[in-house]
């Protein structure tokens, strides 16, 4: 049986961009369909008022990432916080990626700050401190293209941390089986990141730049959290039990 997945697409693409990539809800379709884990998506964009039918049921909420500060007054972004509290309260399953990570842990009791050591880009590297049933118990580091200059400098209460470095300590948390956030972005591209590089070379500054740009000489395991948040998603205490 296919999991049925929604995702809050909380942005829109650079317009020279949107033609090759198209957006996030896109990029993610295109992870998560290279999985082995069946899947079916719909994509909504909130910031532009786009949600489910109430009458519509999902096995998982996932909040992409976002240009937008988690902490921010928009509009949009109060009614996102709003929805996504009643569906954690219904019991419903929830992932964030970057911005999402930060705004579901800010929802959950959680703090999100500018990260004292500026601009999280390029490829980086994270120690594993937890294994999860979902997770593959032999994988120690975990490599992810990232893109951010806000992190959680503060976990939600029984959140527990999965991916952790000294640039970010609270790279990737749960939240027992319904609550799952990634800082970095499975869904990116080698060719995206670079591109988002070069539209951001001047405000980065050329050293944080050209050592973004070296880092994506290596590979990342985009695919590898793909699957466990397919694996997450389709988790059940109860069915492992039985």
């Amino acid at each position: 049986m296919s999991l049925r997945i929604c995702i809050l697409e909380t942005d829109v693409l650079r317009p020279e961009l949107i033609a090759q990539y198209q957006g996030y809800g896109r990029m993610f379709e295109q992870l998560f369909t290279r999985q082995s884990i069946t899947a079916e998506f719909h994509v909504y964009n909130v910031m532009n008022g786009e949600y489910p039918e109430e009458h519509q049921v999902f096995d998982a909420y996932l909040v992409t990432g976002s240009k937008a500060d988690s902490f921010g007054a928009d509009p949009w972004i109060q009614t996102l916080k709003d929805y996504l509290l009643e569906r954690y309260r219904r019991g419903d399953k929830l992932l964030g990626i970057c911005f999402g990570h930060q705004v579901l842990a800010l929802l959950l009791g959680g703090k999100v700050e500018r990260a004292t050591g500026g601009w999280g880009v390029g490829i980086h590297r994270y120690t594993l401190a937890a294994h999860a049933p979902w997770m593959d118990a032999d994988v120690s580091e975990l490599t992810l293209l990232i893109s951010h200059q806000d992190q959680v400098t503060q976990l939600p209460k029984d959140a527990t941390v999965i991916a952790s470095s000294d640039f970010c300590p609270f790279a990737a948390y749960h939240i027992r089986d319904q609550v799952l956030c990634f800082q970095g972005h499975p869904e990116f591209v080698h060719d995206y990141s670079r591109a988002l590089l070069d539209a951001r070379q001047t405000h980065l500054g050329d050293e944080v730049y050209r050592k973004a740009l070296a880092s994506l000489d290596e590979q990342h395991q985009g695919d590898l959290v793909g699957e466990w948040m397919l694996r997450f998603i389709g988790h059940s205490p109860e069915k492992q039990e039985a």
